[in-house]
């Protein structure tokens, strides 16, 4: 970088360009005072190549080469800044209970481990000192915008960095805050203290607040965030989230809906979607956890503290602290403000095959920071399903000849128990077919068989090992080098434990016949799922459903080839 020249300045001048001091601008070699024309530079300005700027004002920044700067009434450094890295985010508890620092290098699982293990006082502890020490390292009095970024008709760009192929237009203030490259924001956005990830997308008047937004995420059409980590592929629209870890594929589209206090996974909010964190005495102190998949029908509203477990599907109100965790694949429906639950009826429907199939299918990211495993079988959710049928047994044996019974704060009718656990086990020989058909014996992965398995924010793994790693940590690097390896051998992961939840029902040593036997059972028992599930998406297209096609015309058959013509259907 180098001094105007006298010449430079005179055709910069010329161009209705002014400077407080132009012996503070910098440019490079091939710089070409042809692409500048009306702006108003101040403090120090450095300029690469290939740069165009148009009606701007810019004060302290580095602009990369072939980078598009027009009609931005500030680009500004007004202070040193670490450009949202360092900034705390009051993810689940309002209170700051489990704050989490992001930064650059953050991950869904990293930030998990964060806000969840506050137990764990020394990885906390360590992951607060590593994003403190980062925030730090990136501490600088002028900001960044890298090669071929673009910035158009913004008001006011303060304190952001931009990596590469980066883009801000239009928005109304983005302050404190870097952007990744493929990052982009919109029209009339105000985005305050965050981080924008790879290729995420922040349109259409919405406002961001204390925020880390994830690979691939949409925040638009108007949707508030505040003091929320929203991670890989969540899209948000219309409504509002405060408070709320976002795991994978957190989906809101609506206008009523708030997502508040709480951990969310590969979530399906419905309208009207709402919790209260709160009851009036000792504050916004309470939080909930939908595990991965939940979906909450129109209108669904918890009362926090509560806990569902892994694709539940929630109906109705509900405000009387349930806690449901013991049984995936469940179905919570309000009834006359009693909260019936229908353990494992989600097996029969054809919206679970269609939302696990969905969710890889959609994994479009180019940078994969964020690890997810998109098993349908694995050794975390068939463990739970694994004490669900022990559970479930055990309570119909000791429920005499009553119809129902209490189970944390919802109720069990003898019939759904008896149906819920057929499913369960039909769900169980499939998954240990099918973890045993993949993989192989691996003694790394064996020393980790364990009953207990954590879904580490879309990431499946094994409890044991989990824990050796965070008693063996020596840095924050380490922590996510050893996630990245666990998830290379997962498939020996899940072979190993399938092999020792084979044994452990046959009461010994399984051997190459019983594994065969195994994984041919496994394949019968997901077939007859699948065939209960198609059902179940047939009946989604059947007659019944045409109800309102064929508007202008009486006849039936009219009626019919409407709705197929509409529906795609032969």
């Amino acid at each position: 970088m180098q001094r105007l020249t006298e010449q430079q300045i005179a055709v910069l001048t010329a161009a209705a360009n002014s400077a407080e001091d132009w012996q503070n601008i910098l440019v490079s070699e091939n710089f070409d005072t042809s692409k500048v024309r009306g702006c108003h530079f101040e403090g120090r300005v450095e300029i690469e190549g290939g740069v165009t700027l148009i009606d701007s004002t810019i004060c302290n920044y580095h602009i990369g080469a072939n980078s598009h700067i027009e009609s931005v009434t500030r680009l500004e450094c007004r202070t040193a800044s670490s450009f949202g890295n360092g900034v705390a985010v009051a993810a689940v508890n309002e209170n700051g209970g489990r704050t989490v620092i992001i930064h650059n290098e953050l991950t869904a699982q990293t930030a998990y481990i964060v806000a969840m293990y506050r137990h764990r006082k020394d990885i906390v502890e360590a992951s607060n000192d590593f994003a403190r020490d980062y925030a730090q390292s990136v501490h600088k009095n002028i900001g960044t915008i890298g090669k071929k970024c673009k910035i158009v008709g913004a008001k006011f760009v303060r304190e952001v960095n931009m990596e590469p192929h980066s883009t801000i237009e239009g928005a109304s203030l983005v302050q404190n805050g870097t952007l990744h490259s493929g990052a982009y924001i919109g029209v009339d956005v105000k985005a305050v203290d965050f981080i924008a990830a790879q290729n995420s997308r922040i349109d259409l008047g919405a406002i961001v607040d204390h925020c880390f937004i994830g690979e691939n995420s949409i925040v638009a059409k108007g949707y508030s965030a505040v003091n929320s980590l929203i991670f890989a592929s969540a899209h948000l629209e219309n409504g509002e989230c405060c408070a709320i870890f976002a795991g994978p594929y957190v989906v809101s589209h609506h206008k009523s809906s708030l997502l508040i206090a709480g951990m969310f996974s590969f979530l399906n909010a419905g309208s009207g979607t709402n919790q209260s964190n709160h009851l009036f005495k000792g504050g916004a102190i309470h939080q909930a956890v939908h595990r991965r998949g939940c979906k909450f029908g129109s209108n669904g509203y918890v009362m926090n503290p509560a806990a569902e477990g892994e694709y539940t599907t929630i109906l109705g109100r509900h405000t009387k602290h349930h806690d449901t965790s013991a049984f995936p694949f469940s179905y919570l429906i309000e009834n006359q403000g009693v909260s019936l639950l229908m353990p494992g009826y989600a097996l029969r429907s054809y919206g679970i095959v269609r939302d696990i199939e969905k969710w890889r299918a959609r994994d479009h990211r180019t940078f994969r920071r964020d690890i997810i495993s998109y098993n349908e079988y694995n050794p975390y959710i068939t463990s739970k399903v694994l004490k669900a049928i022990t559970l479930l047994e055990s309570q119909i044996a000791n429920a005499g000849d009553s119809m129902q019974w209490h189970y944390n704060n919802t109720t069990i009718k003898r019939g759904s128990a008896q149906r819920g656990l057929a499913l369960y086990k039909s769900y169980l020989t499939a998954a240990l077919g099918a973890m045993l058909s993949v993989g192989s014996v691996n003694q790394w992965a064996l020393s980790s068989v364990t009953d207990k398995w954590v879904d580490l924010a879309g990431q499946y793994v094994s409890g044991d090992w989990l824990e050796r790693v965070l008693d063996s940590c020596t840095s924050a690097d380490y922590i996510g080098a050893s996630l990245i390896e666990h998830h290379e051998q997962y498939d020996n992961f899940a072979y190993s434990w399938a092999l020792s939840a084979l044994s452990e029902q046959l009461g010994r040593e399984a051997n190459a016949e019983d594994i065969a036997a195994a994984i041919a059972a496994g394949k019968e028992a997901h077939e007859a799922l699948r065939r209960t599930t198609e059902i179940d998406r047939l009946s989604d297209i059947g007659e019944p459903m045409s109800v309102g096609y064929g508007t202008d015309s009486d006849d039936e058959a009219v009626r019919w080839a409407d709705f197929c013509a509409v529906h795609g259907l032969e």
